[in-house]
């Protein structure tokens, strides 16, 4: 019989929703039973693509004693955490500063004031390698509780206490300058991994935020050295087994430096975040292999992730259907082979072994090789090559395929859509820049209020309860802010204020300047929480800094300038020390030190040829965080529009910054020049 979870939108707690556990959703009835029963709480968080995840659920959660023992002795509360970033935030900060490390699945006791007293991840369902097994775990909490109350209650409080003294040591609240943003340059330049791309070792996530910025100081300062560490980390993941070389998009990570093993899940915000990286790295250098990354990436988003509605779905799976019924990583993926000989027939299964670097004994588990690219001597026939991808293609698409995530989640939302605006006005893709609009179109209608308060998740068409938080209002203004460049369509620009508006009022201190990653009128936890540094997404602390930069560049709102600046005190901070972990907000300071420059380009008619070229010269200008509006001569849509002529009759463009403009040009050589270095 399904247990309370049957009733959530969330397709990770559905996953769990015919559990012999008697699971409770997160919510005050779940604590306040806590309270009544005299039962610690067991807190089980993780998501829908999570490898390990369903292992823990297939070993100990769908165990019928297992179940039994939980359901005697605690109260059991499934959360998602990206449902609830918020509630998993506050409780990993808790597992770090005890264990030193955490990850999914987390597994945390409570006391029913919800004061966590013992932490873990994932748990065996036998003792092995020095774990106790999950079985030991509930046994020694449950003994704890019972016997030593008073103890458990200490040390809860202490917990507590430690969390409530991690307060960030903010600085100041002046924005970085030159001098700080070499520092991190630098930085980054000791931790580069210079054989094989991209920072640090083994497992090895894409840098997105830092390539973005190292994308903005080389077009700012013209320093050779971050362009080099942009273009090769970029051309490593996308030759690497975690780029998908036959259906386009990236895996969450590579388990080794080389990028060669992938943990095979995908998920929206890697691809809508690289997307757009490639999309800049080929605005940069011209790069054929960023060109077809960013567009493949796109058309992967498109094709896998778009729901019915028009949004895009949280992730795919890591684990599929062999085909013998037995869920395995990366079963739709590898190859080994004999598998490309039945395909492909001898001669052409030798040539896509060499370019694919398909070996016999296999770079990933039993014989099979994850799909890379490496580099060759010899040059490939192109025709061939394209027939031999699209037969194993084919092949491929009829394998059970990864389960997905179908939940819209607004914050990865708004990624995609700059991703897709941007790309597919690059491109000349209208499809792409139609598909960021029909995701616009369904956060506006489903996702917003009368208030203009966003909630940070649906499924399926039904809004989820759960409030936006921080990164949700940041990235989906974000996402407004780009379409408003492509589109001219003053509409987005309007929606994008509302959204900051709350960031201004309701996430922002007013003492300092900082940022709360919730809302001052969010469900109250037992920390409120609080992180400037980027995550697998930018931290919505650096986040809502762009997008407030962006939105003074459009408007001339001085608060949300002042604001903007305000935040970036922190990356001023912290950009020197772990640059690694404040890309964002280091590309947002080279927006700032830039300008940003403002572009509005204005023309007799928006399809007139001339409009065109002009406005398509302004989206390819590197120069950092630059805005561009277009529009009709005389149109009051944008507040950029406002006052700009024609010049002798043609359209022109007029770039401005720090309250000075250049001289209106008609010549689109003339406004390249201006945007670019």
């Amino acid at each position: 019989m399904p247990n309370r979870l049957a009733q959530e939108t969330s397709p990770y707690l559905l996953q769990h929703a015919d559990n012999p556990v008697d699971w409770w959703p997160w919510s005050g009835e779940a604590f306040e039973e806590a309270r009544k029963s005299g039962k610690p709480v067991l807190l089980s968080v993780g998501y829908s693509s999570c490898h390990w995840c369903h292992v823990l659920a297939r070993e100990s959660f769908e165990d019928e004693a297992v179940a039994a023992y939980m359901n005697a002795h605690f109260v059991n509360i499934k959360v998602d955490r990206e449902e609830r970033p918020d509630v998993d935030a506050v409780y990993m900060e808790a597992v770090q500063a005890a264990t030193g490390q955490g990850g999914w699945p987390m597994t945390v006791f409570l006391t029913p004031d919800a004061e966590p007293f013992y932490f873990g991840t994932y748990f065996p369902p036998a003792p092995r390698h020095g774990m106790p097994s999950f079985r030991q775990v509930l046994e020694g909490v449950r003994g704890a509780w019972a016997d030593r109350r008073d103890e458990v209650a200490e040390v809860a409080e202490k917990i507590v206490r430690d969390l409530a003294g991690r307060e960030i040591s903010y600085g100041d609240a002046r924005a970085p300058g030159e001098e700080e943003l070499a520092q991190a340059l630098l930085g980054l330049t000791r931790e580069y991994d210079a054989q094989r791309g991209g920072f640090g070792g083994a497992p090895k996530f894409p840098p997105s935020m830092v390539v973005e910025f190292l994308l903005r100081h080389h077009a700012r300062t013209g320093a050779e050295g971050a362009l080099q560490m942009a273009r090769d980390t970029c051309e490593r993941m996308a030759r690497g087994g975690i780029y998908d070389q036959l259906g386009g998009g990236f895996a969450r990570y590579s388990v080794d430096r080389e990028w060669v093993v992938p943990h095979f899940e995908k998920m929206l915000y890697d691809n809508a975040l690289l997307c757009r990286v490639y999309a800049h790295l080929w605005r940069s250098t011209g790069s054929e292999l960023a060109r077809r990354v960013a567009l493949e990436t796109a058309d992967f988003m498109v094709r896998e992730l778009r729901t019915n509605e028009g949004g895009f779905a949280s992730a795919l799976d890591a684990d599929s259907d062999d085909g013998s019924g037995k869920h395995v990583e990366g079963a739709y993926y590898v190859w080994t082979p004999a598998q490309l000989v039945e395909v492909l027939g001898e001669e052409d299964a030798e040539l896509a072994a060499q370019y694919f670097g398909v070996t016999d004994e296999g770079t990933f588990e039993e014989g099979a090789s994850v799909l890379q690219l490496p580099q060759h001597e010899g040059v490939f026939d192109a025709e061939t090559v394209a027939s031999i991808k699209q037969r194993l293609l084919a092949v491929r698409d009829a394998r059970p395929a990864p389960g997905r995530d179908d939940k819209v989640v607004a914050a990865w939302n708004g990624l995609a859509i700059a991703a897709l605006a941007e790309t597919g006005a690059y491109f000349d893709r209208p499809d792409l820049v139609e598909a960021a609009v029909a995701a616009a179109d369904l956060l506006v209608r489903l996702h917003l209020d009368e208030q203009a308060r966003l909630a940070r998740t649906s499924k399926d068409g039904h809004v989820g309860a759960n409030a936006g938080v921080l990164e949700d209002y940041a990235d989906v203004a974000e996402g407004f802010l780009a379409l408003t460049a492509v589109t001219g369509e003053g509409v987005w620009l309007e929606f994008a204020g509302f959204l900051l508006d709350h960031v201004l009022a309701r996430f922002v201190d007013e003492e300092s300047g900082a940022l709360y990653d919730t809302a001052s009128d969010a469900e109250r936890l037992i920390r409120r929480p609080q992180d400037p540094t980027d995550n697998a997404v930018p931290s919505g602390w650096t986040a809502a800094a762009g997008a407030l930069l962006s939105y003074a560049a459009q408007t001339g709102a001085e608060p949300h300038r002042a604001a903007a600046e305000r935040a970036l005190g922190v990356v001023k901070a912290l950009g020197p020390r772990v640059p690694r972990f404040i890309g964002w907000g280091l590309a947002v300071a080279e927006a700032l030190l830039d300008g940003p420059r403002e572009v509005a380009v204005v023309g007799p008619a928006l399809g007139d040829p001339a409009t065109k070229a002009l406005h398509r010269t302004a989206l390819l200008g590197t120069a950092p965080g630059a805005v561009v509006a277009v529009g009709v001569v005389g149109s009051d849509e944008l507040p950029l529009l406002a006052d700009r002529p024609l010049v002798d009759g043609e359209p022109a463009a007029y770039v401005c910054r720090n309250f000075t403009c250049d001289a209106p040009t008609t010549e689109v050589e003339r406004l390249r020049s201006s945007l670019n270095g």
